[in-house]
Parts: structure tokens; sequence; C-alpha cells
């Protein structure tokens, strides 16, 4: 009995951890989509180009971890400004059709995800170094890294809350959210507004990335999972809904670690997938369905 408490203890604190990573990543994808009506299908190589270059600063130039996070959140996001620049914002511009602008974006995906290949090859890199002693926190080993990542994405989702509710830009990404149209007749640059979701979105992938490459290793593929987990949590939380976005990856997380607890873990994506069918069928309207009456 004893053994069992502490595995369900320590399957809590497992799922909170991964939980956070999947909040972070869906809060950066649901912010992209409900102000911009975009369904960024580049979003998870995103998240992976945010873990090789943390790996390059950390790693290979050795700067310690706030600069190196530093570092690439502000790269990361310089680049996904320019991306944006010259490649969705002309559709934007020409009124393409929302399919049209999520076809560019997986065009995007399978182009960063390949130039990653050819720069760094197939091979799996590591980012983390030697083993770590774990500490005995109310019955759940949890490793520093584990620690790191928890308190680093309690950080950001409250920083993220705050800079939304708080302040002037934040103020005007919720009002262009809610009726881009009326946005712009109040005098919000919808442009500027859309630059500016562009970074806080980069930025929110980019850490998730590094937060992963602390505890597994990473690869060119790193994307599709994680792509994968920030839409699953963004449905399940309402799509566009950022406090759902939230509460959907500290969901996902319980149910991929409990379910993985009696199954092999070779099926945590088709668990995600599973609790993706589940809440479509439950409500379709979050995945933004009309629902007949």
């Amino acid at each position: 009995m004893r053994v069992k408490t502490m595995m369900f203890i320590q399957l809590i604190a497992n799922s909170l951890i991964a939980g956070s990573i999947y909040s972070l990543s869906a809060l950066g994808f649901t912010l992209i989509y409900g102000t911009m009506r975009f369904f960024n299908m580049s979003y998870g190589v995103t998240f992976m180009a945010g873990a090789y270059l943390f790996y390059i600063f950390k790693n290979l130039l050795n700067f310690p971890f706030p600069l190196a996070l530093g570092l690439s959140m502000a790269t990361l996001s310089f680049l996904m400004v320019l991306l944006d620049h010259f490649s969705f914002r002309r559709l934007r511009r020409l009124h393409a059709p929302s399919w049209a602008i999520v076809m560019a974006s997986i065009g995007v995906a399978v182009i960063i995800e390949a130039f990653i290949t050819t720069l760094f090859g197939s091979d799996v890199r590591m980012v983390r170094t030697g083993i770590q002693q774990g500490y005995k926190i109310a019955g759940a080993t949890i490793t520093p890294t584990q620690l790191i990542i928890l308190c680093v994405s309690i950080v950001f989702v409250w920083g993220i809350w705050l800079f939304l509710k708080m302040t002037r830009m934040g103020k005007a990404i919720r009002a262009t959210a809610n009726d881009p149209h009326m946005a712009t007749v109040i005098g919000i640059d919808t442009e500027e507004v859309f630059k500016f979701v562009i970074i806080l979105g980069s930025c929110l992938a980019c850490v998730s990335g590094v937060l992963v490459s602390l505890e597994t290793d990473i690869e060119p593929s790193l994307g599709q999972p994680a792509l994968l987990k920030a839409i699953v949590a963004s449905i399940i939380g309402g799509i566009g809904n950022i406090r759902g976005a939230l509460w959907g990856g500290i969901l996902l997380g319980f149910v991929e670690n409990f379910g993985i607890w009696k199954i092999s873990a070779g099926w945590k994506d088709g668990i995600a997938l599973a609790l993706l069918l589940l809440f479509i069928l439950m409500k379709p309207s979050l995945f933004g369905i009309e629902e007949e009456t």
C-alpha cells in the first residue's frame, strides 16, 4: 500500500511538471490563434528551434543559463517576426483565405526542420549533463532540473497573465482578439499587435523547448509532438481561451502520466489524441465548430 501511495504521489508530481510545459506551449499557440485567427502549424518547429538555439548558446558557447535563455528567446523572436513579415503578412494583406495561410505555415515548418537537419544532422543532441540527485518532497522524488522547470513555467505563465491584464499592449492584444475590426476603428494598429503576439508566442515556444531539452535529448523531429500537445491542450481549454489553455495543459499532463502508468509509454501521443477526440465529441464548440440546434 505504501509503495502504491508513493507511486501515486510521484505521478502527481510528474503530471504537474509535464503539464506546466504543455501549458506554456498551449498559451503561446492559443495566443497567436486567438489574436491572429491563424492556426500556426509551424509552431512546433518554433519550439524545436528554441531548443537548438539554447543548445548553441549554452553548450557550444558556454554561456550561463539565464543569458543563454535570454539570447535564445531574443534570436528566435527576431527570426519569427522576420519570417512573418516576408510570408504570412503578405498573405494577410492579400486577404488570403485561412487555409492558404495554414498551408504556408506547413511549408515553413518543413523548410525550417530541413534546415536544422542539414545544420545539425539527424543525431540527437544533449543539453542536460550528468545524473542529478533528486530531492524528496512530500513523498515524491524531484530533481533540481524539474524544480527549475516548474518554477520557470510558473514565472512565465503569471508574467504573461499580468502583462495581458495590466499593460497597454496587453489590453490592445485582448481588444484585437475580441474584435479586430473594432480595434482598428478605435485606433489600434493591429499589425503592430500581431508582431508583438508573434514575439510573445515565440518566447513561450522557446522557453518550452528549452525546458524540455533540460529533461530529454533534442532532435529535428522534436517539434511534431510539441505541436500536437500545444494543439490538444489549446482545444481542450477552448481554442483562443488563454485561461483554458493553462488548465488544458495541466489536464493533458495528468491524463498522459496516469495513462502510461498502466500501459506502454509508447501510447503517450495516442492518449493525447484520444483525449482530443473525447472533448470534440462531448463539446464540438471547443474546436470552433457550431453545434446544430
